[in-house]
């Protein structure tokens, strides 16, 4: 088997056709040796694969320690039990010409109330979401959710969706917001 590219974007999966038992054995290569990009596709691939949320959570934690300057901004800090249901939806919006704007995906904390203790804000921006997640958390030009409940920026799904044209990027940004609501998520944004 070919090793894996890990320039590969977290949604091609390159560790797909690895055994259980051979992701298990590159995650531990990717600990003794912080490796944190090929740390970060074994653990997105144990995510996809349903893994228990107590092993992502006790993975990305390892992966924290030992590896963090070289773990990419694509890796959540925390589980989320949707982010393969998130990757699939942000999968169907494709953009057919370059420009200068993103899509962007903020993690929201609801834990203060029922059910899901996250939600989704949807966003664009010509700002890079890593810059936009932070001006809102500033209260520059904010969404109130994001300002008050925004805990991250979910890159993974949304990377494909990024330097795309205004137009398009305004109407994706619409249309992903309603697919997510639509597959059950707490979505605020998207407008």
């Amino acid at each position: 088997m070919a090793p894996p590219s890990w320039a590969d974007p977290p949604a091609s999966r390159p560790l797909a056709p690895f055994s259980d038992a051979q992701l298990a054995a590159r995650l531990a290569q990717a600990f003794t040796e912080a490796d944190g990009t090929a740390g970060a596709h074994c653990i997105h691939e144990l995510w996809i694969r349903g893994e228990l949320a107590a092993q992502i959570e006790k993975a990305l934690e390892r992966l924290w320690v030992c590896a963090a300057p070289s773990i990419p901004d694509w890796l959540p800090m925390r589980y989320v039990h949707w982010l393969p249901l998130a990757y699939e939806v942000c999968g169907r919006f494709k953009a057919a010409a370059k420009g200068r704007s993103h899509i962007y995906l903020v993690l929201l904390d609801f834990s203060d109330r029922r059910g899901d203790p996250h939600g989704l804000y949807v966003g664009m921006s010509q700002y890079t979401p890593a810059q936009r997640f932070d001006q809102h958390k500033a209260g520059i030009r904010a969404a109130g959710s994001v300002l008050k409940r925004g805990l991250e920026v979910l890159t993974g799904p949304a990377l494909h969706l990024q330097y795309i044209r205004r137009a398009e990027a305004a109407r994706i940004e619409e249309e992903l917001a309603e697919a997510l609501r639509d597959a059950g998520l707490h979505v605020e944004g998207g407008h």
